[in-house]
């Protein structure tokens, strides 16, 4: 832009209490008057965050936007404060503090939530967060769609087919749906539909951004590891990296796809009547860290572990924009091939 900005969307990943990287990372971006949010595609904790952004921006800009990403962690954190997803003495001394792997109150949930389905342990299908959104988030404001547009990833049950809700569209249940997993949650109805988290088929979608922005570049948030070092012996291990690589699976994809596209483009294989254009991807991410942290740890809502993802989202934000901002609009910060081939 004539103005030094440059436009941006934004691809926000689900991940639970994961999230509250994610918050760090977006605000240390909103901090930055160099760069313009056009749109932002989010599933499960990362459609929750987008829609907190959106609602900010629309009622105060970056600042206001910034505020409510905080009232909105400090109300999940108040929500968990007496409920069992909290580490136990025993997490403290002979684990990882931000997992819940010797809780016994978690393990034993965990447990029963492999034998009775939320139909059975939550037949009122309660959630706490719907009335946390109702309150911190105005729906008219990010349904008049005059902002910053946004992308809701969710998996419609009957079908297996990802629906993406807009910013016309959306209220606290579409979020709600974004974030359902089976074994915790009733499914969500949405006009007759019902639906689960949209991990499962965009965590999250990247088609959206191309085909309804301008922005040419893709910022990834990812808090799902796609790398890891070493090979999971436990059962537990296996089972924190099986859920990790099913929740990326369509997201992979998706960016396959892309950099096949790129590809063409640099070699000259497709014309410009084809309608396609140069994308560029880039990703802030800290998997060496979230990889400490198992499954568990996805539903540890103290307020401390919240914080240190929020400082640690802020530190990588931080190195992403002194080391690459000069790239936006002139190339990916990410090499495509390596990452996904």
């Amino acid at each position: 832009m004539a103005d030094g900005r440059k436009h941006i969307t934004l691809a926000l990943q689900g991940g639970g209490a994961h999230g509250a990287f994610t918050w760090g990372v977006l605000d240390r971006l909103l901090e930055d008057e160099r760069l313009v949010v056009e749109g932002i595609s989010g599933t499960s904790a990362g459609a929750m965050n987008g829609a907190v952004v959106v609602a900010g921006m629309a009622a105060g800009g970056a600042e206001a936007a910034r505020a409510l990403l905080a009232r909105f962690w400090e109300t999940v954190a108040e929500s968990g404060r007496f409920s069992i997803f909290q580490p136990s003495i025993f997490d403290r001394m002979f684990g990882n503090s931000a997992n819940l792997d010797f809780s016994p109150f978690y393990q034993g949930f965990d447990m029963l939530t492999r034998v009775m389905s939320p139909y059975q342990l939550n037949p009122h299908g309660e959630n706490p967060l719907k009335k946390a959104l109702a309150e911190l988030i105005d729906f008219d404001r990010v349904r008049d769609g005059d902002g910053v547009k946004l992308f809701v990833s969710t998996t419609n049950v009957r079908t297996g087919k990802i629906r993406v809700f807009r910013n016309h569209e959306l209220t606290a249940d579409v979020l709600l749906a974004s974030a359902c997993l089976p074994h915790l949650f009733q499914a969500v109805e949405v006009d007759g539909e019902h639906y689960w988290d949209g991990g499962f088929m965009g965590n999250p979608a990247m088609f959206p951004l191309i085909y309804n922005c301008r922005a040419s570049d893709i910022l990834l948030i990812e808090i799902n590891p796609i790398r890891i070092e070493d090979i999971p012996t436990t059962a537990r291990g296996i089972a924190d990296r099986m859920n990790s690589i099913s929740f990326n699976a369509t997201m992979m994809r998706e960016m396959r796809t892309i950099a096949f596209v790129t590809r063409l483009l640099e070699r000259h294989r497709l014309t410009g009547r084809s309608g396609l254009r140069r994308m560029f991807f880039h990703m802030v991410q800290a998997e060496e860290e979230m990889a400490a942290f198992g499954v568990s740890s996805k539903y540890n809502l103290d307020w401390d572990f919240l914080l240190t993802l929020r400082r640690l989202g802020r530190e990588k934000a931080d190195q992403w924009l002194k080391v690459n901002f000069d790239l936006i609009g002139q190339d990916s910060s990410v090499d495509l091939e390596k990452l996904f081939f």
